[in-house]
């Protein structure tokens, strides 16, 4: 009987491919068949051995497939891109303008607005190349012009994030990159604020990111990418400095900067006689504000994708400059009897540009105790130290971006550590993250943190001396009385 049934199903089998799944749901059943049939079955197995060689072909074709990008990743980047563009026009044009007497408004917004544009067009026709491409024999310091006016560029090229196989669009790389190029630059206006010509500081500008900006960019972030850790790198990358979205390349950069231009450009008239108090704090509050806004894509952004690592550093440009608003003011208030509205937005984005090298490596604790420290520090740098030097840096660039650039790179080699909370290090070639070396992470930070003070600032200076040498940097005293809306650009920003 049993022969019997097991030759009836081996009929029904072959007849109803079908019921191969209620064959899967009566198991039991079929083992038994199994076991007294395999004589009856053995001539269907050279079918099965041939089908598997083509499966075996099929799978390196699928490993071989090269990665595609994901439309979250793409969607999470346009929105960085797009933020972070927010948070220089209208964002830091405000932040600048309310600071200033109401006879300059409109000139530091025409500034910010000037560079952003002036900057934005150089990147693609050779800033990007400078600093995101292979430089040969200069390949420590800068790139080469083999993308110049963006030469292979497209919506096809994929470029690898921070994790491996997982792309986006390089074209999309490319302009994320740019609003960082261009913010840099505006940063260094608030320095030169109330007396600067305005042709000599686009013609500046223009020097100041060939020759500083892309450098610095490249030496931090220029690499092989997770599939080529070995590869290539730039100087203070090779180093192994850490920098997640900025403290070397962007802050301490346009911090030394914007000191420079103060030295070379001389004290505005009246400063320390006159009153220069802001006048409009609400305008400044608005802009830091979208600022705020603007720096999760920033910081966030800088991850290049959307996953875990994204939303720390979300969530630590959230806790750094409110933990620097509250520690500015807190020490403020014990100082001068009162809490000031300037001081607790002064001290937001202290934190802000403290954590945008840790963004992605700190912990969460982390990240408040480094933005208390920066917001404590940077009072001291726009009061105390600003004072002692005797420099006119209008509106504090380097003493909040220079400054909390700063503690937030050093402070990178310490927040990082697991121990602390911190990510640690990635090491690619294990796929796994490294053991943490606190003494040698810091000396690498500090490589980091040297290498922007000695190289912006030297080429800062040389360039402002050579542009107040053959243009003239600064404008005429009367000009400089009347204020530079209507001087410089014919306009006022209120009619009343």
């Amino acid at each position: 009987m049993k022969k019997l049934f097991a030759s009836l199903g081996l009929m029904l089998a072959l007849l109803s491919p079908g019921m191969t799944l209620a064959q899967e749901a009566v198991a039991p059943v079929e083992e038994a068949v199994v076991v007294e049939t395999t004589e009856a079955v053995a001539p269907e197995a050279p079918m099965v051995e041939e089908a598997a060689p083509a499966a075996e072909e099929a799978a390196p074709a699928e490993e071989a497939a090269a990665p595609v990008p994901d439309k979250g990743d793409v969607t999470w980047m346009l929105v960085a891109t797009m933020v972070v563009v927010l948070m220089t026009i209208p964002g830091l044009a405000l932040f600048y303008g309310g600071l200033v007497r109401s006879k300059n408004m409109l000139s530091v917004l025409t500034q910010v607005f000037a560079v952003f544009c002036l900057i934005g067009i150089l990147w693609v026709i050779y800033g990007y190349s400078l600093a995101f491409t292979d430089g040969g024999g200069l390949n420590s310091y800068i790139g080469g012009l083999s993308k110049m006016f963006l030469a292979g560029v497209d919506t096809s090229v994929p470029v690898e994030t921070f994790s491996k196989g997982v792309v986006i669009p390089e074209m999309l790389f490319m302009v994320f990159q740019l609003t960082f190029a261009a913010i840099t630059t505006a940063l260094i206006v608030g320095g030169l604020a109330e007396r600067v010509k305005f042709s000599a500081l686009l013609v500046f500008s223009a020097l100041w990111f060939t020759f500083s900006y892309l450098p610095m960019a490249h030496m931090v972030w220029f690499w092989g990418g997770p599939s080529a850790a070995s590869g290539p790198a730039g100087f203070l990358f090779a180093k192994g400095a850490l920098d997640f979205a900025g403290g070397t390349v962007v802050h301490i950069n346009a911090g030394m900067a914007a000191l420079m231009g103060a030295i070379v450009l001389g004290k505005r008239i009246g400063y320390g006689k006159e009153a220069m108090a802001p006048h409009n704090l609400t305008f400044t509050m608005i802009g830091a504000g979208l600022l705020w806004f603007g720096w999760f894509g920033f910081n966030a952004g800088s991850n290049l994708e959307a996953n875990g690592t994204t939303v720390l550093a979300l969530l630590n440009t959230v806790l750094a400059p409110a933990a620097a608003a509250l520690s500015w003011m807190f020490v403020e208030w014990m100082i001068r009897g009162k809490p000031s509205m300037l001081g607790a937005a002064s001290g937001a984005v202290s934190g802000l540009v403290a954590i945008t090298p840790a963004a992605g490596f700190s912990g969460p604790m982390g990240a408040i105790v480094l933005g208390a420290v920066a917001g404590v520090v940077c009072l001291w740098g726009v009061t105390g130290l600003k004072k002692a030097l005797g420099y006119d840096d209008s509106l504090d660039v380097f003493g909040v971006h220079g400054i909390g650039g700063i503690i937030g790179a050093i402070g990178t080699g310490i927040v990082a550590n697991p121990a602390l909370g911190g990510s640690g290090v990635y090491d690619y070639a294990v796929d796994a993250v490294a053991e943490f070396n606190a003494t040698g992470q810091i000396i690498s930070q500090l490589w980091g943190v040297g290498t922007v003070i000695v190289w912006s600032g030297v080429v800062s200076f040389v360039l402002f001396k050579l542009v107040d040498l053959t243009m003239g940097l600064r404008v005429p005293e009367e000009q400089e009385r009347e204020g530079l809306d209507t001087a410089s650009h014919g306009e006022r920003a209120y009619t009343q």
